[in-house]
């Protein structure tokens, strides 16, 4: 059975929500982020990223990895593609062509647009007060999205999702990344047809259930 090391208020959102569009079955270890503990290191720490058993596992310290089938793989959206292509029919691609174009999206997800999303998510997304230099990055990270955010619009705007005219790992990776920058009105109030894209995808049971259980997680 594949394991998911990673509690799902992390980047394995997106393998979970994967894993429940195509019915895959896992086992999930919550490993957390050791920069939401007070002291990772406390002998009495939940698995954390810098705890030694994770480690191993991961040098880098990073959530998620996975283990499927004697194969180790870290990096969200590797992992997705990896497990689209073994197990994601239909979400998954069905030619070469299909495959490269999916990959497109998730490189695209992860250059253009995840820096500056997250950027909006920890200082804008929870609700802080911000000082004039964090307004000053807010302002400036929402203006560079708008490029990436425009080529989207269109694409979607043309042809309803990523790839192939149907719904697939690619609006998967690319929805999870846009989440971040989501709750930035001014941003993304611009883009009609991406929010409604956004809002179809998040209606979807798969995503949901994924979406219930992050909640149930402690913040």
């Amino acid at each position: 059975m594949l394991t998911i090391h990673g509690v799902t208020r992390s980047r394995a959102s997106r393998i979970i929500w994967l894993c429940n569009e195509i019915g895959l079955p896992y086992k999930q270890v919550p490993v957390i982020q050791a920069y939401r503990l007070r002291d990772p290191d406390a002998p009495d720490a939940p698995l954390n990223t810098h705890s030694p058993a994770f480690l191993k596992l991961s040098p880098a310290g990073a959530i998620p990895v996975v283990e499927d089938d004697g194969l180790l793989l870290t990096e969200s959206y590797a992992i997705i593609m990896h497990l689209a292509r073994k197990h994601g029919a239909p979400v998954g691609p069905k030619s070469e062509a299909e495959d490269a174009l999916m990959m497109q999206w998730c490189f695209y997800a992860a250059t253009a647009v995840e820096p500056d999303a997250l950027t909006l998510l920890f200082l804008h997304g929870r609700g802080q007060s911000q000082s004039g230099e964090d307004q000053a990055l807010i302002a400036n990270a929402a203006e560079r999205l708008v490029r990436p955010f425009q080529v989207i619009e269109d694409h979607i705007a043309r042809h309803g999702y990523l790839v192939s005219g149907r719904f697939t790992v690619a609006d998967i990776a690319m929805a999870e990344t846009m989440r971040y920058a989501q709750g930035y009105g001014p941003l993304m109030e611009q883009f009609p047809a991406l929010h409604q894209w956004l809002t179809d995808a998040q209606a979807r049971p798969a995503f949901q259930k994924m979406w219930e259980a992050r909640l149930a997680e402690p913040e």
